[in-house]
Parts: structure tokens; C-alpha cells; sequence
């Protein structure tokens, strides 16, 4: 399992991640023909286009053949979960239209926001396991067909005079555009060479976040030209882009027959105390991002009294520039060190915390969205760079415990790979948190200052987990091999001691 597997319990039988069940050296992916696809682990697998070998560590396959096919698999892929993103956030969209004949208030519109949150958390760890048991392909286009059911029952229920528990019931629908993220993920994992996999992860998972300004963008340009009553518009554009992305999928995905699941190291994963403490800093970040992407028009409304076509003007604007700049979190982590850059960016996101309960109190709109966009900003870096510190946590504790080489890699990347799956359905729970926060305030305060002091003390948490856990362990190693070069008169590099002389790896390398 990889360290950029984004998806718990998922696994293929080789050191370099897949390869062919026989163990046989096949330069070739082959596929299983007729209705009935023979696997090499003895049972059969039903329909077309499995791939039963696949080897993309070996570079002459890849070369040759692997490249080409991982790369169609990942076009097509994106497609499906970027459309997914934007049927999880429909409802960001949806409520922007609802005005005084729909008889819901503010507090009431953030909890049908909040509810699309929950559900797709709890749906990533089930679409986890999802892949290996009906084949990335197949699954990819179930997925996509799925998402109709959020987009038709909404197109029929938005107008006047529907009840709050029916918007309530199918705004939780949209839950499944939730889910499309962890399955994808997955899937793509299995299909990219150790080298390469973060690259296609981050290009994969940067071309889902963006769904949420489309959806956004596309609810600006209806309100602006059609008007505040025609929501079915919006939703009308997207029923044939889900079957397009499910006949896309069934035409020009594949699956990999060696993929199977791993349960025993999401249990593994589960029992670390790192996985719950990453997941709470990604509740930070990535929840943060999900969390404001769907309040963030209802905020304007609502506490600046802009109309829906001001409001949908500005939301998109937020979440654009948050997946944009997520891969420069990353790389910034690669050069300075994840454990840095995400404590310097929860102490930013604090700053620019402050920024916004000082415009809400001044009533500075121009100050607000100052300070709303830089966390934008900040929770796309964050999510980079939180990212990056999983594989290099569990490779670190590898070390620790002793082992080396490939041995410590195989370790770390089987944990790192199940935690994912379990961080980012806990992270995106951060989301549900923010929503209904926001619903408390503006219920209790008419105002989102409450929810805003909330959030600086939860992103002071977060810095402060950041530090003790993985910032001040390494600060104390590195005083103790200072002292002991100085003792020794040697001229060791600056770190932990380790076996033979070796630099000892550290969590804030990662």
C-alpha cells in the first residue's frame, strides 16, 4: 500500500503496489475476455475489461503499455469525481434561491447545507473498500449513475411550498458526490508507480475540490441571466454530464483484477494514535475548506444582507483559489518539512480569523472577504502540506521501531495507505461542524462571530496538537545530538543519532 493512497483498506500483492496474482513478469496489462474474465487467484471475475496483470513498477511495462492506460483511467476518473464534488455541494447552490416564499431561515438553511457533509464523510470509508470489490471501472460508473438520484429528486422538490423535512431528506442525498472522492482515489492509486503517485493523486484529487467553484460559478451565471427562480437550471446542466461521465467510464475505464482489500490494516491503522491526531488537524484544514465552501454565500446573505446574485458573485472565488493552491502546500512540505508549514499555517489561519470577527464586528464587507478568501487560501495549503506528514509519520515510526529499508517502506506505506481513508472521512466531518456552528450563531447571535471565535480556538488546538506532537519531540532530539557531537568532538549532521551513524528520520521531516 501506498503512502498517497487515499482510501483505507485497499492493497495489491506486489512490493510496488500491483502486480499479476501468478507473480508471472508481464510486460503487457491484459484483459479478460468473453463474458466471464478467469482471475488468477481462482475466482472468476463477470464482465469485461479487466485488466489481470498489471505491473507498473516495472519500468518497460510502463513504458510500453502501464503510462498510456493510467493516464486514460485518470482523465476519466477526475471527470466522474469532479462532477461528484459538485453534486455534493449542490446544496451551497440551491439554497442561494431560496428566498422569503420558501419560509426558511438562515439557521434552518445551514443545517440542509450540513447534512450533504455528513453523509459523504460516512459513505468515504464504505466506497473505500468499494473498488476492490467490483473493479475501479465498474464502480466508477455505479458512482456517476448514482449521483442522479441527488440531482432528479431535487429538480422535483425545488419550489415553494415543499416541506422542510423533504428539503432535509434530499439535500442528504447529495451525500453521495461525498463519497466519489475516496473510491476515486483509490482506484487511481492502484494504477500509478510508487514515483508517480503523487502527482496523479494530487492531480486527481485538485480536479474533484475544483467541482464546488463550478457548481457555484454555474449558479452565478443562472441567477444572473435567468433569475432567482430557476434553480432547476442549474441541476438540469448536470444530469446529462453524470450520464456522460458514467458512459465515458464504461467505455474507456478498466479494472485491475489484482486489487484487493486489506481490512486488517484499516484495523491496524485505527488503532495508531497518529491517525486520530492527523485526523484532527485535517478537520482543521480540509474540514475547514469543505465547511466555508458551503456556508460561504449563506454567510453573505445572511450577515451582510447581499442578494442571491451578489452573494453567488462572490462564493466561488474561495474554494477556486483553495484547490488551486493545494499542491503548493505540498511541495512547501516537501522543502521545509510538513510539521512547519502546517503549524505556520493554522497560526496564519488564526490571523486571518481575527481579520474576519473584526470586520463582522466593524461590518467591513470589503475587510470580511479579505480575510474569508486568505482562509480559502490557507485551508488548500494546509491540506497539502497535512497530506504530505501521513506517509512520512508511519515511515518515521518504522525507523523508530527499528526496522530498515524496504522493510520500513512496506511498513509505512501498509498504514499510511489505511489511514487515509479513515483521516478523510473524519476530516470531512470538520465541515458538518463548521455548518452547524454557523447555524448556532446566526440562531442564538444573528451574527457569525460566535462561530468565528469557535473556530480560532479550534485552529489554536490544532497548533498546539501540531507542536507538542510533532514539533517539539524533534527540537529535543536534535539538543541531544548536539550535545552528544560536542561530547564526542565528532562531526555527525545535525539530528537524532541513529544506527551506524545514520541520521535518524524525524516527524517534522515529513
Amino acid at each position: 500500500m501506498t503512502p498517497e493512497q487515499a482510501a483505507a483498506g485497499t492493497r495489491s500483492d506486489s512490493p510496488g503496489d500491483t502486480r499479476t496474482h501468478s507473480g508471472s513478469d508481464t510486460r503487457t496489462a491484459t484483459r479478460g475476455e468473453g463474458p466471464t474474465s478467469p482471475r488468477t487467484d481462482g475466482r472468476p471475475r463477470r464482465g469485461g475489461r479487466w485488466i489481470e496483470h498489471w505491473d507498473p513498477e516495472d519500468e518497460t511495462f510502463w513504458q510500453e503499455t502501464g503510462e498510456r492506460v493510467a493516464r486514460r483511467n485518470l482523465v476519466f476518473s477526475v471527470l466522474s469525481e469532479h462532477i461528484g464534488f459538485s453534486v455534493w455541494s449542490l446544496w451551497s447552490v440551491m439554497v442561494l434561491f431560496m428566498g422569503p416564499e420558501y419560509g426558511i431561515d438562515p439557521a434552518g438553511k445551514f443545517f440542509l447545507v450540513a447534512m450533504p457533509t455528513l453523509v459523504g464523510a460516512v459513505l468515504r470509508v464504505p466506497y473505500t473498500f468499494a473498488v476492490a470489490l467490483v473493479g475501479g471501472r465498474n464502480w466508477t460508473v455505479i458512482s456517476a449513475l448514482m449521483l442522479l438520484v441527488p440531482t432528479g429528486v431535487a429538480a422535483l422538490v425545488m419550489e415553494p411550498g415543499t416541506s422542510y423535512t423533504t428539503f432535509m431528506v434530499v439535500s442528504m442525498l447529495a451525500g453521495v458526490g461525498g463519497g466519489n472522492f475516496a473510491s476515486s482515489m483509490t482506484n487511481i492509486n492502484s494504477f500509478y508507480p510508487l514515483r508517480k503517485k503523487g502527482w496523479a493523486l494530487g492531480l486527481n484529487a485538485g480536479g474533484g475540490n475544483i467541482g464546488v467553484p463550478v457548481i457555484q460559478l454555474l449558479g452565478l451565471l443562472v441567477i444572473g441571466t435567468a433569475g432567482a427562480a430557476h434553480p432547476r437550471l442549474v441541476l438540469a446542466v448536470y444530469v446529462p454530464l453524470i450520464v456522460l461521465a458514467a458512459v465515458l467510464a464504461a467505455l474507456f475505464m478498466d479494472n485491475l483484477a489484482p486489487v484487493t482489500n486489506d481490512t486488517g490494516a484499516a484495523l491496524d491503522a485505527a488503532r495508531q494514535p497518529h491517525t486520530w491526531v492527523m485526523a484532527l488537524l485535517y478537520i482543521g484544514t480540509f474540514g475547514s475548506f469543505i465547511g466555508y465552501s458551503f456556508a460561504f454565500g449563506l454567510v453573505l446573505q445572511s450577515q451582510f444582507a447581499r442578494t442571491p446574485l451578489q452573494a453567488a458573485s462572490l462564493t466561488f472565488i474561495g474554494p477556486l483559489l483553495g484547490s488551486l493552491i493545494r499542491p503548493v502546500g505540498g511541495r512547501l512540505a516537501d522543502r521545509f518539512g510538513g510539521a512547519r508549514i502546517t503549524l505556520g499555517n493554522f497560526a496564519a489561519m488564526g490571523l486571518a480569523t481575527g481579520l474576519v470577527i473584526y470586520a463582522s464586528a466593524m461590518r467591513s464587507l470589503p475587510v470580511f472577504l479579505t480575510g474569508f478568501i486568505a482562509l480559502f487560501v490557507l485551508t488548500g495549503l494546509g491540506n497539502g502540506s497535512t497530506y504530505k506528514m501521513i506517509p512520512g509519520i508511519f515511515h518515521a515510526q518504522a525507523v523508530r521501531r527499528g526496522l530498515t529499508g524496504e522493510t520500513a517502506a512496506a511498513y509505512g506505506r501498509r498504514l499510511s495507505g489505511a489511514a487515509m481513508g479513515l483521516i478523510g472521512a473524519v476530516g470531512a466531518l470538520g465541515g458538518l461542524a463548521i455548518n452547524l456552528a454557523f447555524r448556532q450563531s446566526f440562531l442564538t447571535a444573528g451574527s457569525g462571530t460566535p462561530a468565528f471565535v469557535a473556530f480560532l480556538f479550534c485552529y489554536a488546538v490544532c497548533g498546539a496538537v501540531t507542536w507538542a506532537v510533532y514539533l517539539r519531540p524533534v527540537a529535543r532530539e536534535r539538543r541531544t545530538a548536539r550535545s552528544a557531537v560536542a561530547g564526542t568532538g565528532g562531526a555527525a549532521g545535525l539530528g537524532a543519532p541513529g544506527t551506524d551513524g545514520e541520521r535518524r528520520q524525524v516527524y517534522a521531516e515529513v
